[in-house]
Parts: C-alpha cells; sequence; structure tokens
C-alpha cells in the first residue's frame, strides 16, 4: 500500500474535499507545489488555479479550482483555505467565459484605478477556471 497524506480543501461556504492522497498539486504564488507523504512543514500563499489530487483507489487525478488562499502542510496533513472552491466537474465554462469578458471590457474602459485592480482579479480567476476545464478536457474527466 502506497503511504498517504489527509488532504482538506475548504472554501468559504464548505467543505469540498476530506480524503487520502499518494499526492497533491498545489498552485502556490511563486508556481506549482507538489506536495507527498512527510513533507516538510509549509504555509504559503496560493493563487487561483486547479489544484490536483492523486487519491490511492484512483487512476486519475481530482482537479479543485480554488480562487486563491493559505495551504498549510503538516505532517500527514495537507490543508488549502480558499474563499472559493469548485470541483472540477462543476466548472461552469460558460460563466466563467463570460466573466473574462466582462472583466476584459472593465479593464479597456477603466474608471478608477480601484476598478481596473478589480478587474484584474476578476480575469485571473476566470482564466484560472478555464485552464482547469482545458486540464479536465486533456485527462477526460
Amino acid at each position: 500500500m502506497a503511504m498517504t497524506l489527509h488532504v482538506d480543501i475548504v472554501s468559504a461556504e464548505a467543505a469540498i474535499y476530506s480524503g487520502l492522497a499518494e499526492f497533491v498539486v498545489i498552485p502556490a504564488e511563486m508556481g506549482e507545489v507538489g506536495i507527498y507523504p512527510r513533507h516538510t512543514p509549509l504555509l504559503t500563499r496560493i493563487k487561483a488555479g486547479s489544484v490536483r489530487i492523486k487519491a490511492p483507489d484512483k487512476d486519475e487525478e481530482d482537479l479543485i479550482y480554488v480562487s486563491g488562499g493559505i495551504l498549510e502542510v503538516q505532517p500527514g496533513v495537507v490543508t488549502i483555505l480558499s474563499d472559493t472552491a469548485i470541483r472540477g466537474h462543476d466548472l461552469d465554462e460558460a460563466r466563467a467565459l463570460e466573466a473574462k469578458a466582462k472583466a476584459e471590457e472593465v479593464m479597456r474602459n477603466r474608471t478608477s484605478a480601484m476598478d481596473y485592480a478589480q478587474a484584474q482579479v476578476e480575469l485571473a480567476e476566470a482564466v484560472a477556471q478555464l485552464s482547469a476545464i482545458a486540464k479536465l478536457r486533456k485527462v477526460g474527466h
């Protein structure tokens, strides 16, 4: 039996994932971080993107979109806290494309620096969701 670690992904609304994993890949601010059992303790911010989880009883990885947040790694436990977390199969491509177009429009016609900054955040989140959808299609979920 493979070594495992426990993974919890929690959003502002609900616990999205709780279970064992052989490894997990998280979009940290400075690049993707791969966490395996016995990883050294770590606390870092994460950016919008896809969390990939390899459960011991599945051939394919689970994909969960997170809008950013905090990653905590303790011996045997990985915790991800995010404002928004959505299971890969629940992502809505039409809504993500609409949010992307709206953010780009606001950025083109900006009325204030605050509007522009918010539009940048919304654009990054929409692009990350679309990227997660593309990864799901590639692996055939």
